[in-house]
């Protein structure tokens, strides 16, 4: 686990990087991985400073590849600075189809971390570049590729469930949470599946199975944890409280990580 002298180190080089950036090209791409569970993707910061232009954020390629695809959502923005959000791009990229959705502002702190520190705000337009399967569906339509949904989360809409998954995946709860007692712990087990407990009874008697959407209406606030990475779990003293995580399955040399959500 890094050290917080070592994030501070981390978050002066890479704002330092951000600032350099936007003064020699007029935006900066801001690059993630994906961990296993979440995607990776990327994000512009700058062009709506510069440009006037919406920043972009595209997700679930190789980082080199998204590296590319922002730049040429760049490229577009200079030839059509407000895309039309009703037709698809065609050979946007090397054959490459695109569609634009506007972003929801409630989702701007779960990607846009750095650009809000730029901007000292939320107050600026984004645009997600959303991508088609090989069947030309989009994330939207019936019979779009399942297997690649989880890659590409649509950030137009359902802010009010942030979960990969389907609405309908059965998790584990207990008999306890449907009676009405806070949600305290929340294990993402390694194979995929949810566990959403009262941390007052481990009695498999009183396990009981939902869908992931009831859990979610119940307490928003699980909305925390929707990129609670595979083999972790989070704590919390009380309803409103933050979450620690940790790694829920300890490794061969009894190594742990753990880490406070902002």
């Amino acid at each position: 686990m890094a050290t917080p002298e070592e994030h501070a180190a981390h978050n002066a080089e890479s704002e330092a990087r951000i600032l350099s950036d936007i003064e020699e090209h007029g935006f900066h791409i801001a690059l993630y991985n994906g961990d296993g569970y979440s995607p990776s993707f990327a994000h512009t910061i700058g062009l709506y400073k510069t440009y006037g232009y919406p920043e972009l954020i595209c997700f679930g390629f190789s980082l080199e590849l998204l590296h590319s695809v922002l730049w040429e959502g760049k490229r577009l923005l200079d030839k059509q600075p407000e895309p039309d959000r009703n037709v698809g791009y065609p050979d946007f990229l090397e054959g490459f189809h695109v569609r634009f959705v506007t972003v929801d502002e409630d989702r701007y702190p779960d990607y846009f971390g750095y650009a809000g520190w730029f901007y000292k705000n939320w107050d600026f337009p984004a645009l997600q570049i959303v991508w088609p399967d090989k069947q030309a569906l989009y994330p939207w339509d019936e019979g779009f590729n399942p297997d690649w949904k989880a890659a590409q989360p649509l950030l137009d809409r359902d802010h009010d469930f942030k979960f990969r998954e389907e609405r309908n995946v059965a998790v584990f709860t207990t008999r306890q949470v449907l009676d009405g007692l806070p949600i305290l712990r929340v294990v993402h087990e390694s194979d995929g599946d949810w566990q959403f407990l009262c941390d007052t009874t481990y009695d498999v008697a009183d396990l009981k199975v939902v869908a992931l959407e009831e859990i979610v209406k119940r307490d928003p606030t699980l909305n925390e944890l929707f990129q609670l990475n595979y083999g972790w779990h989070a704590q919390r003293e009380a309803v409103g409280e933050k979450w620690q995580t940790e790694e829920h399955e300890i490794e061969e040399d009894d190594t742990e990580d753990t880490e406070e959500t902002e």
